[in-house]
């Protein structure tokens, strides 16, 4: 039985002109069968970015059925302790409904020479701080000997709804691969192409069958910007050139053409869709949305492609 395809919307630099036009977008989300909702971490940048884990707060508080989650999180910039804490009090909020996906961040992420850090070791330490959050998630006391992480009887309450809580891992590179399949209860794509996709799919697959646990089929995701409209519309080429998109990232034109992106994402082992829509002004946004729901999520929903 093929994997389920489920879509959600994704929110890259904060598009919405106040709080109560964000809470809008939420709302039609929620009511209108958007499987989940997924905020982009950027702690240091001069663009506007809400925080990751502050708008899960939020979203456990104004939803009761959509999922969310952070896309992703870098752990190598946060306190595992904490971040476990924070995982932890936004599942137990929303009854189970919240999606981690956890990264290192590139080395030339703007929050390493904006806090004076280095970003040597960064997988290391995230490495560490996963297995330390999945122990804090799921254990009564902890104690944790490691190189960058050295924890002493340390436990939370709550735990999380979800046992185990969900523990998505984001990257492509040789380390991130093994990450997956050593920790990662699923994998979810950058700024990639369906073609880039494939290979790094079929590399965690071996990778997790060899460490003998297999991530499920269902539990690879990808996501792409959308446009209804004009191909050559120029808010499509900023958005590329603002998120340093490469060439047929996005998809644009009408629902045929987005499906048809969906379903190369599929034949690459992809069922799990982040969508960002490319928009201008709140109305737009709205627009855009509801014609991904009302075109797209039928069909995507209802076949399974």
């Amino acid at each position: 039985m093929a994997p389920q395809v489920r879509i959600g919307l994704g929110i890259a630099t904060n598009p919405f002109s106040s709080a109560r036009a964000f809470f809008r977008f939420v709302d039609l989300c929620e009511e209108r069968g958007v499987d989940s909702l997924w905020q982009t971490d950027r702690l240091a940048s001069t663009q506007p970015f809400l925080e990751a884990m502050s708008t899960m707060a939020a979203l456990a508080g104004a939803t009761e059925r959509l999922k969310f989650g952070m896309n992703a999180v870098v752990v190598s910039l946060r306190d595992p302790l904490l971040l476990a804490k924070q995982c932890a009090t936004v599942d137990y909020l929303s009854a189970g409904r919240l999606l981690p996906v956890f990264g290192v961040g590139g080395d030339q992420a703007p929050e390493w020479a904006a806090t004076n850090r280095s970003p040597k070791a960064r997988g290391a330490r995230a490495d560490e701080a996963l297995t330390l959050m999945q122990r804090l998630w799921s254990e009564e006391s902890v104690s944790f000997e490691g190189e960058h992480y050295r924890y002493t009887d340390a436990s939370i309450s709550p735990r999380p709804v979800q046992q185990p809580l969900p523990c998505w891992i984001g990257g492509s590179s040789p380390a991130a691969i093994r990450r997956t399949a050593r920790l990662g209860t699923g994998w979810l794509a950058g700024i990639q192409t369906p073609e880039q996709v494939a290979p790094v799919i079929e590399a965690i697959r071996k990778a997790s069958h060899e460490a003998g646990r297999p991530l499920p089929e269902d539990h690879y995701g990808a996501g792409f910007p959308f446009r209804f409209g004009d191909p050559d519309d120029p808010l499509i080429r900023r958005f590329a050139l603002t998120a340093r998109a490469r060439d047929g990232y996005a998809a644009s034109g009408d629902a045929a053409a987005i499906l048809d992106r969906i379903g190369q994402y599929r034949a690459a082992g992809v069922s799990k869709f982040v969508l960002i829509p490319i928009a201008s002004g709140d109305d737009d946004l709205m627009d855009q949305a509801k014609r991904l729901i009302e075109e797209v999520l039928p069909v995507a929903h209802g076949k399974g492609l």
